[in-house]
C-alpha cells in the first residue's frame, strides 16, 4: 500500500506538500482510529515501512507521536501495538468522554446554523445506510465524522484535542464491537442530537450526546467482558 495512493481519496492539493512524517502519522492515525490495526496485534516498524512505502525515519517519528497520543504502545524489539483496553479503561473513558464531549456539544449549540444542522442530518442519513448495509468501515468513519463535525462548532480546541485523543484510544475496540455484535446493535442518538440542535436546547443536546456515548461504550465493556 503506497502512502500517497492511500491518502489520495479525498485529499486536497496541499496534501502532497506535507512532510513525510506527517503523512505517515495521519495515515497510521486513521488506521488506528477506524480499527484497521487490531488491538493487541504487534506490528513491526519494518512492516509499517514496507506497507506504507516510505522510509524508516518518518515511520519512527509517526510512531513516537502516536505513542505520546496513547494510540500505540512500544513492545520492544522494534514492535508496537494498539493497546488492549480493560474494563477499568472503558470506565474511565466513559467518564472522560461524557464530560468533554457533552460540553463540546453544549457549546456547539450556540454557534451552529440551520445549514450546519442540515449537513449533520445528511451525515446521519449516510450513517443509517451503513448500519442497514452492515458496512462496519463506513459506520466507523461516518460516526466519527458526525461527532467531529459537531464538535468543530464548539470553538474549543483544547477540549477538541482531548476528545480526539480519546477516540484514538477506543476506536480500534469499537471495531471489535462492530465485528462481534454487528452494526444493527449499535446505538444511535444522533437524531435526538439533531432535534435538540434545531430547538436550540443546549442541555438536551448535551444529554443526547452523553446517552450516545454511554450506550456505545457499555457495549464495548460487554464485549471486553465476554472476550
Amino acid at each position: 500500500m503506497d502512502l500517497i495512493k492511500n491518502k489520495a481519496s479525498g485529499a486536497n492539493e496541499n496534501e502532497g506538500k506535507r512532510p513525510a512524517h506527517e503523512q505517515v502519522y495521519q495515515t497510521l492515525r486513521s488506521q488506528i482510529m477506524y480499527g484497521e490495526l487490531v488491538p493487541g496485534q504487534p506490528v513491526t516498524i519494518q512492516g509499517l515501512t514496507d506497507s506504507l512505502g516510505v522510509g524508516m525515519t518518518p515511520v519512527r517519528e509517526a510512531i513516537r507521536r502516536l505513542i505520546s497520543d496513547g494510540a500505540l504502545v512500544f513492545q520492544g524489539n522494534r514492535r508496537v501495538s494498539v493497546p488492549l483496553l480493560s474494563n477499568a479503561d472503558v470506565e474511565q473513558m466513559i467518564f472522560a468522554r461524557i464530560s468533554i464531549e457533552s460540553e463540546l456539544s453544549r457549546r456547539a449549540t450556540a454557534t451552529v446554523t440551520p445549514e450546519d444542522i442540515d449537513h449533520l442530518e445528511r451525515l446521519d442519513q449516510r450513517l443509517d445506510q451503513t448500519i442497514v448495509d452492515g458496512d462496519v468501515s463506513g459506520y466507523l468513519r461516518l460516526n466519527h465524522q458526525f461527532h467531529e463535525t459537531l464538535y468543530a462548532h464548539a470553538d474549543a480546541p483544547i477540549l477538541n484535542d482531548l476528545a480526539e485523543r480519546l477516540w484514538l484510544r477506543f476506536g480500534p475496540s469499537l471495531r471489535v464491537v462492530c465485528g462481534r455484535f454487528g452494526t444493527h446493535s449499535l446505538p444511535d442518538r444522533h437524531k435526538d442530537i439533531i432535534s435538540a440542535l434545531r430547538a436550540g436546547d443546549a442541555e438536551k443536546v448535551a444529554k443526547a450526546t452523553a446517552q450516545d456515548i454511554e450506550q456505545g461504550m457499555e457495549l464495548m465493556s460487554d464485549a471486553l467482558t465476554d472476550a
